[in-house]
């Protein structure tokens, strides 16, 4: 530790010390217990009740009074979504959401589409969370702190990425007393507020009544159809989040279905018990908007004034706004978690950057994180913050998800209906939801596209476009490699009997070779070596880093298997390297980042044999574009750098890739 480079000890401090890979009880430490779940999965559907019924009842106009209709829509769908929900967590235990659901029951050109849809709604989670956020903070102070709010989200993006880049269940403890602080605060009051007004419950209903035939007389059946749909739509925020739990199954503790249902449970009670108590609360205090003031805000400052006067209700109310501001950024870190969580299973089925799929040292899904909070932070100034702007974006690509995922689950249901009778309480739940679900999908795109939705669907069908371009390059690029391993078809035979192996020389010239494995790119960076350097080197290291990404990071044994692996596919090169008269080993390390592995090996072997020179293998396309830059890392271009500065000799040798 005192030797410790400066960069690193600040990196240390910033995102805490690496975490132990071989550590059994790894995964332990980092998994989500249920009531945790509820915190860093559940906040984005819970936090939904700060804006989502607030939508809904703006859009319904001079007819308000018929949003106890849309409090009892909404109540239902979540309760609907909800268990069709829990019936995906049980098929798929080891997690995924709507991108793996649609990729297993529905093929791989679904789960494409339904991935994207995934991924740009977490942006837009993050986005409308932070934006909401801040206006309900900001209804707190008067109007001329309004120019700061910008600088505020900003802030609050850049404070989310770094927590999270310390790990999940690190930053969803910093936020779990805010969220304790919301809940205990938000349902006492809604209560107060419904159970004050139980003797104006008739008139209430005498108003519902009146309000609606008046609209029928104005509207007829299908005006007030439409008006009360668009309402139920331009609300649909309220039930995005309610997939994410189903999406981070790898992130809870054992056993994962309990407690994943246990954590969907509690977050179907809160969500229906919030969004279903402020909506009635609207009703019961006839709340009508305010200038620079939520909804909420106007509701809660009466609700107060009812239950407490003077100093004490002020302070009680910012705490009461000051939870709902921190809730909201809360729901941002789902995005946060959900969002890299689905690009790795892209990644790792090549529809994304393979980078995507990494690890840093706190086993968190960096590029991901950076990804999320970095397209958050453009939607954000590209909207200008604008919730009534980024609610019309909002929720179209989460009921594409949900009618994805639900069909998929019929077909399942359907085909395994020869197995017990449990296929006909999931079939009948799936059913119910895909038809929900599917229907709210039509009738959101309908009333949204031509108010703004129409953005929404150019962005995710860009993304879709991108994620093919990606899958199509890394494709043609594994055939191409396909040439080199045909050389391990090819090989001469060994010549030299095992007893005559020479002995080593440290001192004799020595090529440390950067290999990913037993394949052809290594063989044919072995015989480049012995065709250009002819004589040149008896010693032959071959060293190999094997990196813990979202494949590998199930279990302790999965590391221990990959590290045992690593070893058996480096002996093949040692055997032939000494079968044909050369001192061979090889050294292997397990870890998250390669440059890093190779790099401590490299230093390590330049100890045993001081007149080292490493080389590794670079792939060189005839024509290089934009995604062969992008998506083929650079790692023996890195660990050059990073050895020229420790005065190590490096030499990269261009392999053709057609």
């Amino acid at each position: 530790m005192e030797n410790e480079p400066f960069h690193r000890r600040v990196k240390r401090v910033l995102f805490g010390a690496p975490r132990d890979l071989f550590d059994p009880k790894i995964f332990h430490h980092v998994s989500l217990v249920a009531f945790f779940a509820w915190v860093g999965l559940g906040a984005d559907g819970i936090s939904s009740s700060c804006y989502g019924p607030e939508e809904a009842f703006l859009a319904l106009g001079s007819h308000s009074v018929l949003a106890i209709f849309i409090a009892v829509m909404s109540v239902g769908t979540i309760l609907v979504i909800s268990g069709s929900y829990a019936q995906i967590i049980e098929a798929f235990p080891s997690g995924g959401g709507g991108y793996i659901v649609a990729s297993k029951l529905l093929g791989e050109k679904a789960g494409v589409v339904s991935g994207s849809a995934l991924v740009i709604d977490y942006v837009l989670t993050i986005t409308i969370s932070i934006a909401a956020g801040a206006d309900a903070l900001f209804s707190i102070f008067p109007p001329d702190y309004l120019p700061l709010r910008i600088w505020f989200v900003t802030a609050v993006i850049f404070f989310l990425i770094w927590i999270n880049l310390r790990g999940i269940k690190e930053s969803v403890a910093v936020f779990t007393p805010i969220f304790m602080v919301f809940i205990l605060s938000h349902v006492p009051l809604l209560l107060f507020a419904v159970v004050r007004h139980v003797p104006e419950v008739p008139a209430l209903a005498g108003d519902v009544s009146r309000d609606f035939r008046s609209a029928l007389g104005q509207m007829g059946w299908v005006g007030v159809g439409a008006l009360l749909m668009r309402a139920f739509t331009m609300g649909g925020g309220t039930f995005t989040g309610i997939e994410a739990i189903s999406n981070s199954m790898q992130t809870l503790r054992e056993p994962r279905v309990h407690t994943g249902k246990k954590a969907m449970f509690y977050m179907a009670v809160s969500l229906s018990f919030l969004a279903g108590g402020i909506l009635l609360s609207y009703l019961l205090y006839k709340v009508a908007p305010a200038p620079g003031k939520t909804l909420n805000a106007v509701l809660f400052e009466r609700v107060v004034g009812d239950l407490w006067h003077g100093s004490g209700g002020k302070v009680f109310l910012a705490v009461l706004l000051g939870s709902e501001t921190a809730l909201l950024f809360i729901a941002a870190q789902t995005g946060i978690i959900d969002g890299p969580q689905v690009l790795s299973n892209m990644a790792l089925d090549y529809y994304a950057p393979r980078r995507f799929a990494h690890l840093s040292e706190r086993l968190v899904r960096k590029y991901g994180v950076i990804f999320m909070g970095g397209m958050a932070l453009l939607m954000l100034y590209i909207s200008g913050g604008a919730v009534r702007y980024l609610v019309i974006m909002y929720s179209i690509n989460v009921f594409l998800t949900f009618t994805l995922s639900q069909f998929g689950m019929v077909l399942h249901w359907w085909k395994d209906r020869g197995n017990g009778n449990k296929w006909r309480f999931g079939l009948a739940m799936n059913g119910l939801g895909f038809l929900l679900t599917g229907t709210l999908f039509c009738l959101t795109v309908w009333f949204k596209f031509p108010e703004g939705g129409w953005v929404t669907l150019i962005i995710t069908g860009l993304f879709v476009a991108v994620s093919f371009a990606i899958r199509s390059h890394y494709r043609q690029a594994q055939e191409n490699l396909k040439r080199l391993d045909d050389l391990l078809l090819a090989l001469p035979a060994v010549t030299v009997p095992a007893a005559l192996e020479p002995m080593v020389r440290r001192q004799a010239p020595t090529a440390v070779l950067m290999v990913s494995g037993y394949n052809g790119m290594g063989m044919h960076v072995f015989f480049s070596i012995i065709k250009q350097f002819p004589g040149m080197f008896r010693n032959f290291i071959f060293l190999s880093a094997g990196v813990i990404d979202t494949s590998v990071f199930k279990g302790a044994a999965e590391v221990d298997n990959l590290a045992r692996d690593l070893k058996e596919q480096l002996r093949n090169y040692v055997e032939f390297a000494k079968g044909h008269g050369f001192y061979a080993e090889a050294r292997t390390a397990v870890g998250t980042d390669a440059i890093e592995c190779i790099s401590h090996l490299a230093e390590d072997v330049v100890k045993d044999f001081p007149n080292a020179c490493v080389f590794a293998g670079k792939l060189v396309f005839k024509e290089e574009n934009l995604l062969a830059r992008v998506l083929h890392n650079h790692t023996a271009f890195l660990v050059q750098k990073r050895l020229v500065f420790a005065g190590l000799p490096m030499i990269i040798l261009p392999i053709r890739v057609l």
